[in-house]
């Protein structure tokens, strides 16, 4: 592996612990669906000072001991289970959760608790400076998309069945499944355990598993080839009787059902032990007991869709993250059946018009970033740069070359681009930047020549992180070649150059390309998303493969566990390719470069730009300097994003790259007047912020300071500010049009960072 982690795959009872380890991962239940007693097993791990992990089926805990009471220190899993359709391989929410005593180790977010300056709770994302940008070349996470709209769906599952609802379908899935062992032993066939859930592993005898298979498949129903005399069956909450029927039938051949069905079906014992039991509760919070009809859940997610500011209510020009149109006709295909109701590893023939999307689809994108090869697996962009960075990886080691480990990357970079390399086994060496925000060509050649002998790659962003286009980029490029090394291109900003220019013209020799920006994948809040890469021809060989798709001629293997990873999402970036047509998405981009160049020159009368091009003119993103302000009115940056909330705008990215400014990307979807309504938000602050530099209003007590102002704080008691209530509420035209509130005042960050509630029951204890 990269990081040099030895993995050991071995039966955990028979294991011999004279082999030091660190931790363990087990399967619970098992691949084959039996419940095992990992009690002894984690106490002996335990006392080696190594952790445990618990890989657990999240519907199977509604009957079975949770992991964490039998003594696991992890438990992760797919969220799949919770209503989510199977979409050939995603997307889906996974879960990690773990001790208390670790909680500030996960990698990622956790949605924890905190109070506004109205001493009301207030739901924030605690630890939400990803890991990545504070300790950058130290970091072991390169975690980026979060799959939060799949998490919502899942969520929402459990809202409106509770915990009767859910474990009534979880009791009614394993007595489906105990009958179906039952029918199949009267039938003279052998189950492997006589302890499972809702899987079983069928031994078929002196009968050929996979002539089983294929009665199966001829009758519309997939079986898991597990060997040669075994098959593997699941099942779930939409199984029926006739489902069973079908599959006795299967297995009897031509012989009548020697049992009476429904008697089987009323008289079977559970095969959950009484050890193996939950006794302990679950979804006890009231969010889980009240919204148990369709009226009551309709209006309980509108009261929380109410509480967010989206694309609906206004732009989101948050720089590097290309929040743009997600068209209603781009969406509808992810509601199709077709394209929901389909295992990730059904026989190719049964997915024919998937394999017909996902070539064209590769073909589109090569075309479009000048690339050979295209992988659809990678789930995120921060999972394409590590499927990048391996493909490199590999394709040094076929050349006899696994010495070379040293990555150049920007001081300018994205985060998870140190983070990824130090993943993939690299040694991260920084590259200075100039004022401008362009790679020191100087720096670049004087690193790359020192480490000649071992470098791997370069990983640049272009157009850069700083906004501009990279004006030396070929040369950039060919500095690495020199040397030996190769280009990666993080695509983050490829918005910028669709239709326009192409990263395998410039000399990269990979690039991931982040769907869910430039190829209109929604962001639904922090996810779903997919970070396909490209590669140049001798890269091609080494793209990830699994067991059913092609295989390259030496592939790193799999990214994701699903072959074509996020598959049912990528119906969406196959219509807005198809609908918009190449003249459209140069246009798009063009546009996109106009729009951003617009709110640069409207308002640099105001603010700076902090990074401009050779020619004057920025990407399609731009820096604006704040710090000014704070030196003439100790207006912080933090300040004008809340007060932004007033005029009901979402804040651009803070304080990244650089601190105390902001970086706006206004995308193609804006139009003029919305351009000139957040350009106007911004001078108003701006003048808002001079009023306090020569004393007009109060320092301490004034619009900035206090924003965001909600409908209770105007509302509510002697109004004691210096200024107007209509000033706090409606600061510009539009907002009495059309205002959006925000649900709570400035958030105390301090206090949730030290404070960390991660559960509901926290937060009704908080109330009290």
């Amino acid at each position: 592996m990269p990081l040099g982690i030895e993995v050991i795959v071995a039966d955990y009872a028979e294991f011999d612990f004279s082999s030091p380890i660190f931790g363990a991962l087990l399967q619970y239940p098992n691949t084959e669906g039996t419940i095992q007693d990992y009690s002894q097993f984690i106490d002996r791990v335990h006392e080696t000072k190594a952790l445990v992990t618990v890989a657990a089926d999240l519907l199977s805990l509604a009957l079975l001991t949770p992991p964490g009471e039998f003594g696991a220190d992890i438990a992760v899993g797919s969220s799949q289970r919770f209503g989510v359709p199977l979409g050939y391989g995603g997307p889906h929410a996974a879960f990690f959760a773990t001790k208390q005593k670790y909680q500030r180790q996960v990698p990622g977010r956790i949605v924890g608790v905190s109070k506004d300056v109205h001493g009301k709770p207030a739901l924030r994302l605690a630890l939400q400076t990803r890991e990545q940008h504070i300790r950058r070349e130290k970091a072991t996470s390169n975690i980026c998309t979060a799959q939060v709209l799949l998490a919502v769906i899942a969520s929402m599952y459990g809202v409106y069945h509770g915990a009767a609802g859910i474990k009534a379908i979880a009791l009614r899935v394993h007595q489906f499944t105990a009958a179906l062992a039952e029918g199949l032993e009267e039938l003279g066939y052998k189950i492997a355990s006589n302890s499972f859930f809702d899987t079983i592993r069928v031994e078929t005898g002196n009968k050929n598993a996979a002539d089983i298979i294929k009665i199966a498949a001829d009758n519309q129903i997939n079986l898991r080839w597990l060997d040669k005399n075994a098959v593997g069956i699941s099942l779930d909450e939409t199984i029926t009787v006739g489902d069973l029927i079908d599959l006795w039938q299967i297995f009897a051949e031509d012989r009548e059902l020697p049992f009476d069905v429904s008697k089987l079906l009323n008289s079977q014992p559970s095969k959950i032990t009484q050890q193996q039991l939950r006794t302990s509760e679950y979804l006890t919070d009231k969010v889980f007991n009240r919204y148990h009809s369709e009226t009551q859940l309709l209006r309980y997610l509108h009261s929380l869709e109410t509480k967010d500011l989206s694309l609906t209510t206004s732009m989101i020009p948050l720089g590097s993250c290309t929040m743009k149109l997600n068209a209603t006709a781009e969406m509808i295909p992810v509601t199709w059946a077709e394209f929901g109701n389909i295992h990730p590893f059904a026989p190719l023939d049964q997915a024919k018009g998937y394999q017909q999307l996902f070539k064209e689809l590769e073909e589109w994108l090569g075309e479009i970033t000048g690339f050979a090869g295209i992988s659809l697996q990678p789930n995120a962009g921060s999972q394409g740069e590590y499927a990048g960075l391996q493909v490199i990886r590999q394709y040094h080691q076929s050349r006899g070359e696994s010495h070379r480990h040293i990555c150049l990357i920007p001081e300018s970079a994205h985060g998870t681009n140190p983070a990824s390399a130090v993943m993939c086994g690299m040694k991260v060496v920084a590259v200075k930047c100039d004022r401008d925000g362009n790679i020191d060509l100087q720096d670049l050649q004087t690193k790359a020549e020192k480490h000649q002998a071992n470098l791997a790659a370069l990983m640049v962003t272009y157009p850069s992180t700083h906004g501009v286009f990279e004006a030396e980029i070929k040369s950039i490029c060919a500095i690495v070649h020199q040397f030996g090394g190769q280009v990666y291109m993080d695509g983050a900003n490829m918005n910028a150059q669709v239709g326009l220019c192409r990263p395998g013209d410039f000399g990269a020799d990979v690039c991931h390309l982040n769907l869910h920006k430039t190829f209109c994948i929604p962001h639904g809040g922090g996810g779903p998303g997919v970070g396909p890469i490209g590669v140049m021809p001798h890269l091609v060989p080494f793209l990830p493969a699994t067991p059913i798709t092609p295989k390259n001629a030496n592939p790193i293997g799999a990214i994701s566990a699903a072959p074509w990873g996020s598959a049912s999402i990528l119906v969406i970036s196959w219509m807005y390719i198809a609908m918009m047509g190449s003249e459209g998405l140069k246009k798009a981009t063009e546009v996109a470069i106009l729009n951003a160049n617009y709110m640069a020159k409207r308002l640099e009368p105001c603010y700076s730009v902090l990074f401009k091009g050779e020619s004057g003119f920025v990407a399609h993103e731009c820096i604006i300097d704040l710090r000014p302000l704070k030196k003439e009115a100790r207006v912080e940056v933090d300040d004008v994003a809340k007060r932004l909330m007033d005029f009901g705008f979402h804040a651009p990215t803070v304080s990244w790259p650089v601190i105390g400014t902001v970086m706006i990307e206004p995308t193609e979807s804006e139009s003029k007047e919305q351009l000139d309504r957040y350009c106007d938000a911004m001078i108003a602050i701006y003048n808002e912020a001079k009023a306090i530099a020569n004393q007009s209003i109060d320092p301490a007590d004034n619009p900035l300071k206090n924003a965001p102002h909600t409908a209770e704080s105007l509302i509510c008691g002697e109004w004691l500010h210096p200024y107007t209530r209509e000033q706090a509420a409606y600061p510009a035209p539009w907002t009495k049009e059309h205002k959006f509130w925000t649900s709570v005042g400035r958030i105390n960050n301090a206090y949730g960072d030290r404070n960390l509630v991660c559960s509901c029951e926290g937060m009704e204890a908080y109330k009290e």
